[in-house]
């Protein structure tokens, strides 16, 4: 006899079946990131000028973490983001000089959540390597539209860069590595191409990685969205701290009208998209996180802290961190414990239910419990920060923190310990009072941890053997090298006499080389180009020209670098990028 089942059983038969797939369902990742935004460029952290109601009420209904950390300038900060590692293991050491490239063998945030079925957009700023294998689409990303190198309008941008003081408007960008031409402000194309990203997206887990190039330099913004600041003063009103006001040139005041007016642009694009996410009922199930790189490079307001972009001072390092879960956390709250990027990757693994890598050091570990329960307490543990160009410099603008402590040292690597800082964050979030004298053995501990740390970054596999670009590959033919990944004299940046090279693995084969020059050239010279032992060179005619061309040019395999330079006049100038286009 057949016995039909009540209706209550098939009640918790359909609970099972669809209420428990629901209850584990993959959440998605959005994770915003801007560039240059200081803690203070925000209404709700006290600046009275600045106008971001989107982002103070994402603030009021997140979890904030209060004390969160990031490097002092960008590509060491995006590669730790991206990977839970100090940026030093990953082969970043730098913004340009040939030091802002991650190794490809390095597992990203989108690697990982690829790994458990998640499709992956990135849109605005890399900043991690712009040829194979080091682009978004070697290292996770289903789909990209990014600028170049460190910024738009910079040298290593070569699609901007001669737009000048335009290069935020109507650019040439890369879509899934090719060229493409937009209409409209920087911005704006990134988010609304995140929105579509998403709406192709909205029936599986996905991760956005929305990264603002703005209000990174060059300033420059809508007029409607300048036109709301060109009448304040951003130097009056301002909660100061005591002995420490905000001195503004004019220069200063404009650059933060600017710097505000690009925040404020960066706000009403991130309220088109929550508005979009609650259109597609997505708010519930998304984990939507708002974070900085560093703090500002101009001198405004920064909530009071000392120092900003580039340095290890709370100013540089300490920027906002809102995450908002509404289906697993409760919002509205503030987490106290000091927090990092390096922790990103492992926390975002716990709530989306990825695996963290296991073959290596992950510097970062998941706050999930902290977004559970701000009241539960994680293991105090150390964070390092540092920041010089080309390699880190012992003891100069490096320091160390572990629980309320932080020891800063601005000096000699050979210097005492009494030439160092020593502050309680809890007690001194400005670092005004140096403690040193009064903890002389705490100070001692924590240089010999700052030495401890520095000694094994600096040694890292991807630092002693640093990542080397592919010529010849099949996967990007031609290549162009640019100014961003260009070693050689320190401060490479747009000089014409200047040595320069770029680090490359070479598939043997027949080449094309072409070698744009920033200005035209004299004729009548000759170009060099040496690869490891081999020198290659070609007499010029005696026309002016800002492009020279080497063809039939027979290339070996090899590792090397790729030295080019132009003479004449005696004068040796070093290209603006160099194309090398594999033949056959």
């Amino acid at each position: 006899m057949l016995i039909k089942p009540s209706l209550s059983l098939l009640f918790i038969c359909l609970y099972f079946q669809f209420g428990f797939a629901q209850e584990m369902h993959q959440p998605n990742v959005i994770l915003i990131i801007t560039d240059d935004q200081g803690y203070g460029d925000l209404g709700t952290h006290g600046n009275p000028h600045i106008k971001t109601p989107t982002l103070d009420a994402l603030a009021r209904e997140s979890i904030r973490l209060a004390n969160f950390y990031v490097s002092p300038v960008c590509a060491p900060t995006r590669s730790s983001l991206m990977t839970g590692r100090y940026s030093l293991r990953t082969g970043v050491r730098d913004t340009y000089n040939g030091g802002a490239i991650m190794a490809s063998s390095e597992v990203t945030i989108a690697e990982m959540l690829k790994n458990i079925n998640y499709t992956t957009g990135i849109f605005g700023k890399w900043h991690l390597g712009d040829n194979y294998p080091f682009r978004p689409s070697d290292q996770g990303f289903d789909e990209s539209l990014i600028h170049l190198s460190g910024g738009m309008g910079q040298v290593g941008d070569f699609t901007t860069y001669f737009k000048g003081d335009r290069s935020y408007f109507d650019p040439v960008l890369w879509h899934n590595n090719e060229q493409q031409k937009y209409q409209g402000y920087c911005s704006d194309i990134f988010t609304d191409n995140a929105i579509s990203f998403i709406e192709k997206n909205k029936d599986q887990p996905f991760f956005c990685y929305l990264s603002f190039n703005a209000p990174h330099t060059p300033l420059q913004v809508p007029e409607k969205y300048y036109d709301m600041y060109k009448d304040i003063d951003p130097s009056k009103g301002l909660d100061n701290r005591p002995g420490r006001p905000v001195d503004m040139t004019e220069k200063d005041k404009e650059d933060a009208r600017r710097v505000y007016a690009m925040v404020s642009n960066i706000d009403d694009n991130i309220e088109k998209l929550l508005k979009k996410l609650e259109d597609l009922k997505l708010v519930e199930n998304t984990v939507f996180i708002f974070m900085t790189d560093n703090g500002p490079q101009q001198r405004r307001y920064v909530g009071g802290m000392r120092g900003g972009k580039g340095s290890v001072y709370q100013g540089g390092v300490r920027v906002p961190f809102y995450l908002r879960y509404p289906a697993k956390l409760r919002g509205g709250k503030e987490i106290i414990t000091a927090n990092a990027h390096i922790d990103v990757l492992p926390t975002l693994a716990t709530l989306c239910g990825a695996t963290v890598p296991t073959d290596r050091k992950i510097d970062g570990r998941s706050f999930q419990s902290l977004l559970e329960n701000e009241d539960s307490e994680l293991a105090e543990r150390e964070l390092f920060f540092y920041w010089s160009r080309k390699f880190p410099e012992l003891n100069y603008n490096m320091a160390v923190q572990k629980g309320n402590y932080k020891l800063v040292g601005m000096t000699n690597s050979n210097a005492p310990i009494d030439h160092f800082e020593m502050f309680d964050l809890k007690k001194d979030p400005y670092e005004e009072n140096n403690l040193l004298s009064k903890n002389n053995a705490l100070a001692r501990h924590l240089k010999t941890s700052l030495t401890k740390t520095y000694e094994e970054l600096i040694t890292s596999k991807n630092i002693l053997d640093p990542p080397l670009i592919s010529v010849g590959s099949p996967f990007e033919n031609p290549v162009v090298l640019n100014r961003n990944d260009a070693g050689g004299d320190r401060g490479i940046w747009d000089q014409e006499e200047v040595f320069g090279k770029w680090a490359v693995s070479i598939e043997k084969g027949s080449y094309i080389a072409r070698f744009k020059f920033i200005k035209a050239v004299d004729g009548g010279g000759k170009m060099i180009l040496q690869t490891g032992s081999r020198i290659y060179q070609q007499k010029v005619s005696d026309q002016e020209t800002d492009m020279i061309v080497m063809e039939k040019l027979d290339l070996e395999n090899m590792e090397a670098d790729l030295i080019p330079f132009y003479s004449v006049n005696n004068k040796r100038i070093f290209p603006f990028w160099v194309s090398l286009e594999r033949i056959h």
